[in-house]
């Protein structure tokens, strides 16, 4: 896909930082301003978005890999992100075909079937029944395709539009490439940056 291809090299190109969380007392602060403590979860400030299926923010909700947010993937009619993510955890082709139709909770639960041979130990996902290496740089092209089919969704990229300029956090993402198909960088990553390369190209 030529835009997918595009997509790449700008988020190859782009100067992405991801600022680091900081906890004190059970508290974790975003460049000095509470995300979240023990009786709250904070969703939007002037300078962040918070993202997450649970939020009240309809923004935030909505940008959530769990959101219902149906696209044509690799020849597939998908249901959500987060059932391609979790679908990659198998190499039977039914099964995955299957976890493709899931959004929401239930693409999330999916992964459950799979732990008694838990992908992290080698690092292989799959799809379609080949081979996908979690840690290569085809997995990470991967992804790139699947978050510009995304955007092809006319509501999600509407969405990711809206946020304009705030920095788009997902505070409870994993860091370790071994235990999760998308760590908090890797989100945190995509929506930025593809929020930038999509305003770049409505430009043209």
């Amino acid at each position: 896909m030529k835009n997918s291809k595009k997509y790449t090299i700008f988020r190859q190109n782009s100067n992405f930082v991801m600022p680091k969380l900081e906890t004190i007392d059970d508290k974790i602060y975003f460049n000095k301003q509470l995300v979240c403590d023990e009786t709250q979860k904070i969703w939007e400030t002037n300078d962040f978005l918070n993202i997450g299926y649970n939020s009240k923010n309809s923004l935030s909700k909505m940008l959530s890999n769990l959101y219902p947010t149906s696209f044509k993937f690799k020849g597939k009619k998908v249901a959500s992100i987060e059932g391609v993510l979790q679908s990659l955890k198998y190499k039977d082709k039914k099964i995955q075909n299957s976890i493709l139709k899931y959004y929401g909770l239930d693409a999330y639960h999916s992964r459950g079937a799979n732990s008694t041979d838990f992908w992290g130990e080698n690092g292989m996902l799959f799809w379609q029944g080949k081979p996908l290496n979690r840690h290569s740089e085809h997995y990470q092209t991967f992804i790139d395709e699947l978050y510009i089919c995304a955007s092809k969704n006319p509501l999600y990229k509407k969405a990711l539009l809206s946020t304009q300029n705030k920095y788009l956090l997902h505070h409870i993402g994993k860091d370790d490439a071994s235990q999760t198909v998308l760590t908090r960088f890797e989100f945190e990553q995509r929506l930025n940056t593809l929020r930038d390369f999509l305003k770049q190209e409505n430009k043209k």
